[in-house]
C-alpha cells in the first residue's frame, strides 16, 4: 500500500481560489490530498487593521489543526511576507514548526529559493494590488537583490474581490509584463486564477512564470518526498530538473 501523503495549506478566510487550484495541481497524485485551516482576511493594504490580519497568533492556530490532521508538510499559501518583508515569513514557519513538529514552508519563502536556485535577478511583477502595496513589495526585493523591471497591478484591496479577476485579465497584465524581457514573471497573488494559465503563456512568450499558489505546491511535495515532475500541465517549475533533483536528494 502506497503511504498517503497530506499536504496541509494555512489560507486567506476570504480566498476562494487557492482551494480547488490545489486540489486539482494535485488531482494526479493518487496517493496526495491537500487540506486546509483558515484564518481571517479579508483586505490587503498598509493600514495598521490590514497588517495585523498577519499576526502570527491565528495564524499558528490554524496550523495546530491542520497538524491535528496528521499533515506531512505546513504551507502558508500567502503572500503577506511581500509586503510585511521576508522575516516575518521565516519567523513564522519557525513558530509552526516549534509549535507542531511539522516541516513549514510559505508561497514567498518558496518563490524566493526559486529565484536564487535559477540565478534570477530581474523579474516581473502581476499583482491584483493598490499601488502602495505593489511598491512595498518591489523595495522588499529589491533589498534583497532582485530587481522588478516590469510591473502590473489591478489597484484592488478587497480580498474576495481578487479572484474575480477573470483568466483573460491575467493573461493581459503577464503579457504586458513580458514586453519587458524579464529573467522571469511571477502572478503574485494566491487568490488569482493564474495557475491555469501559466502553461499556455510560458510557451507562447518563452519566460518561465511563477505562480505563487503554484510554488507553494511545489515546495511542498518536495519537502513531502513526492517527485514534482508527476504534475503535469501546470507549468514549467515542476519540469525543472535544475530544481527537482538537488531538492529532492535533500529531502
Amino acid at each position: 500500500m502506497v503511504q498517503p501523503i497530506r499536504l496541509g495549506m494555512l489560507t486567506p478566510s476570504s480566498n476562494t481560489a487557492l482551494e480547488p487550484i490545489v486540489c486539482e495541481m494535485v488531482g494526479g497524485l493518487p496517493e496526495v490530498s491537500a487540506h486546509f485551516s483558515r484564518f481571517r482576511v479579508t483586505e490587503i493594504a498598509l493600514s495598521d487593521k490590514a497588517l495585523g490580519q498577519f499576526n502570527d497568533e491565528p495564524i499558528l492556530e490554524a496550523a495546530l489543526l491542520l497538524a491535528d490532521a496528521k499533515v506531512d508538510v505546513i504551507a502558508w499559501n500567502g503572500t503577506s511576507a511581500g509586503w510585511l518583508g521576508f522575516e516575518a515569513d521565516r519567523h513564522l514557519c519557525d513558530r509552526i514548526q516549534a509549535a507542531t513538529g511539522i516541516p513549514a514552508t510559505t508561497s514567498v519563502l518558496a518563490l524566493n529559493e526559486i529565484f536564487q536556485r535559477r540565478g534570477i535577478r530581474q523579474f516581473g511583477l502581476v499583482t491584483p494590488y493598490r499601488g502602495n502595496v505593489q511598491e512595498k513589495i518591489i523595495w522588499n526585493y529589491r533589498q534583497a537583490g532582485f530587481d522588478c523591471v516590469a510591473e502590473q497591478h489591478l489597484d484592488r484591496q478587497v480580498n474576495f474581490s481578487f479572484a474575480e479577476v477573470t483568466p483573460a485579465e491575467i493573461q493581459s497584465m503577464v503579457r504586458t509584463v513580458a514586453t519587458a524581457k524579464p529573467e522571469a514573471i511571477t502572478t503574485f497573488c494566491t487568490n488569482l486564477k493564474a495557475a491555469g494559465v501559466v502553461d499556455t503563456l510560458e510557451q507562447e512568450i518563452q519566460i518561465p512564470i511563477y505562480d505563487t499558489v503554484t510554488v507553494a505546491v511545489w515546495k511542498s511535495l518536495t519537502i513531502a518526498g513526492v517527485d514534482p515532475a508527476r504534475v503535469q500541465g501546470w507549468g514549467s517549475l515542476f519540469q525543472d530538473d535544475s530544481l527537482v533533483m538537488t531538492e529532492m536528494q535533500s529531502v
